[in-house]
């Protein structure tokens, strides 16, 4: 993420970069970190981070990156976080061990959006950045890749429960990444000879044993045809224990699940049916914007005739007006701290107002007498000021104001009514949501 922005769900794929190495951060850190540091200014480009983030956020320099883990030093750890105030986004994790715990660096990297390394130089320093760290921070693993492939390998686990996936670590190799540094260990248990002849852009034995492996020129083109059945041959190679066809099948299937997918959403709900991808695991991103270019909400109606209006009933209608207005005002209590935009009451805030009560799943986890007591004549009142205010709608105000009415062009409008059935569930927010009676009441308003 970028400093400013919030670390919220990534709507784009992105590079995932995992290295696990041995350090002694017993040690003067300056002098440690000092590769680390020198190979990721030579390696970065333009995604090189300019903030430094521990208890205190700095410009980025060196040593403000050994004072931040100094500051956030407890007995066994310490960590700091590298960011960027422009992009690409880039959200990083350095955390170093110190004994009785072994002591190790431990580098979480992620860059968005993987079309970074849609060039094979980006690609290039970048290898030669993790080569030059794992020279000379002795690997457990180290990996790069498409961060939503990794999900579909459920990487790290593999299909293994936490206990064994702990207990085993990287025992064998489960996967196969566009990046790889294998530890001299597991080099040994597949075979060093083996390992090193496996059919890859690149293989290179490091002087520590360890072996470091690039199935394809270019990151970003790891779902391709191509780089895939380099991907299993490496894999199977390594894996002799593993048929082609059924590892080539697998990968040609993750490839499917994350084909770019346009999105073609009903017209009237299109501006809310965009924000929700970004909320299905990465992996799913695609498959979810396909179930919602198929997704037709019901026809509002929630609205009658002119001529089959229900007459205001109320002594006092300014009284009534008053009423809804102080209903209205709830909302905004309500919501003004997570959907700013609420103090407006735009069309734009009511896409807002659909958003934010769908992704808290709002309906499905409040009280429903409050729901139905506070919520509904909170929502349908705003809604009916913002069908008067943007739309030249009229208030008929009714006793019960379940029934009361906007009148918009040859239409009335039940904004109570509407509110009622968009509070019934998750998936009502969707069905009823105030976006779309907007956008209809709008093609009827003149």
């Amino acid at each position: 993420m970028t400093v400013q922005g919030s670390p919220g769900p990534m709507a784009e794929d992105y590079l995932r970069l995992s290295f696990d190495g041995a350090c002694n951060t017993p040690g003067v850190l300056e002098r440690e970190l000092a590769p680390f540091l020198e190979a990721l200014e030579a390696g970065a480009g333009e995604w090189m981070p300019d903030i430094v983030k521990g208890v205190r956020r700095r410009k980025y320099t060196r040593e403000a990156v050994t004072k931040g883990l100094a500051e956030s030093r407890q007995d066994r750890s310490a960590s700091v976080g590298l960011y960027r105030t422009k992009e690409p986004d880039l959200d990083t994790s350095l955390h170093l061990r110190f004994p009785p715990l072994p002591p190790s660096l431990r580098f979480s990297l992620k860059v968005n959006p993987l079309e970074v390394f849609s060039r094979e130089s980006s690609c290039k320093k970048l290898v030669e950045m993790v080569r030059t760290w794992a020279l000379h921070y002795p690997v457990t693993l180290a990996s790069a890749h498409s961060a939503a492939d990794r999900e579909l390998a459920d990487f790290p686990n593999f299909g293994r429960d936490d206990e064994t996936t702990y207990r085993d670590g990287f025992d064998k190799v489960y996967e196969l990444c566009w990046l790889n540094v294998f530890s001299a260990k597991l080099v040994e248990t597949v075979g060093r000879e083996r390992m090193l002849t496996t059919p890859a852009h690149r293989v290179e034995e490091l002087p520590n044993g360890s072996v470091l492996i690039v199935t394809w020129p270019i990151a970003a083109d790891f779902a391709s045809e191509a780089a895939r059945v380099a991907q299993a041959r490496a894999w199977v190679h390594l894996r002799p224990d593993l048929d082609f066809d059924t590892v080539l099948a697998i990968l040609r299937d993750r490839s499917a699940t994350l084909a770019p997918v346009a999105p073609r959403f009903a017209p009237d709900i299109a501006a809310l049916l965009l924000r929700l991808p970004a909320y299905a695991p990465l992996s799913q991103h695609q498959r979810r914007i396909a179930e919602l270019n198929v997704y037709v909400p019901p026809e509002p109606d929630e609205w009658l005739p002119l001529d089959a209006a229900l007459p205001s009933d109320v002594a006092e209608p300014k009284a009534a007006l008053a009423q809804y207005a102080y209903f209205a005002e709830q909302l905004v209590a309500l919501l003004h701290t997570p959907v700013p935009s609420v103090f407006k009451a735009t069309p734009e805030s009511l896409t807002d107002i659909d958003f934010h009560f769908w992704k808290e799943t709002f309906p499905d986890i409040f009280e429903r007498h409050n729901i139905d007591a506070i919520v509904v004549p909170a929502v349908g009142a705003y809604l009916g000021e913002v069908l008067v205010k943007h739309l030249g709608g009229q208030w008929l105000p009714r006793k019960q104001w379940m029934e009361a009415q906007v009148r918009v062009g040859d239409r009335v409008w039940l904004p109570f009514v509407r509110a009622h059935r968009y509070m019934r569930s998750t998936q009502a927010l969707l069905d009823h949501s105030l976006t779309q009676l907007f956008n209809v009441a709008k093609r009827h308003a003149y």
